[in-house]
């Protein structure tokens, strides 16, 4: 838990995910970085969290990630206070899905 947000591993997301629990997953890079890498998850880049608000269900979990953990944790932050109730931030972000998930994947 940091600033009152629980962070998820890639491992318990992945399995998460595997389980088909209804989760709704933000990523909060750049489209570029987006392009380079991406588990599938709705593209909405940091700055424009707070306008588009209406594209985030306040009725299911919120998972956010990014590049390493840093943006995401801010856009949880965001959405808390927005009164977001279940938001959580994925610990470690792409770069610990590419190194414990899928090696495949682009590293930037």
């Amino acid at each position: 838990m940091i600033n009152g947000i629980p962070q998820i591993s890639v491992q318990e997301l992945k399995q998460r995910i595997d389980s088909g629990e209804n989760l709704q997953i933000i990523d909060v890079r750049e489209s570029f970085e987006y392009a380079i890498a991406n588990i599938g998850a709705k593209l909405i880049p940091l700055n424009d969290v707070p306008n588009r608000l209406g594209e985030i269900d306040r009725d299911r979990e919120v998972i956010v990630h990014c590049k390493a953990g840093g943006r995401s944790q801010k856009a949880a932050e965001f959405l808390k206070q927005a009164g977001y109730e279940r938001v959580a931030n994925v610990a470690g972000g792409i770069l610990a899905w590419v190194d414990r998930i899928d090696p495949t994947m682009a590293k930037y």
